[in-house]
């Protein structure tokens, strides 16, 4: 992963980021000294997005299979929630 510093950002512009990302998959932008963001190209973010739904689907799939689910009408669904 590539570290990019504030300082470099404002002075290179996005070039620093190209640069940045044509070694490494993401980089990190530093803010006086401290890691703050990161950035990365939109194909490694939407892979990451998929991952990310793809456990959460998993985890329904394992409550499911468990029996940790709530059967019910859309009214009955709001009505418990409001009794929250």
């Amino acid at each position: 992963m590539s570290n990019i510093s504030a300082n470099e950002l404002k002075t290179k512009g996005i070039s620093s980021i190209e640069y940045a990302l044509s070694n490494a998959s993401e980089a990190v932008l530093s803010v006086r000294g401290k890691d703050k963001f990161v950035v990365m190209d939109m194909a490694h973010y939407h892979y990451l997005r998929e991952c990310e739904l793809e456990a959460a689907l998993a985890q329904s799939r394992a409550d499911m299979a468990a029996g940790r689910f709530v059967q019910e009408s859309p009214e009955a669904h709001l009505a418990r929630l409001d009794a929250m």
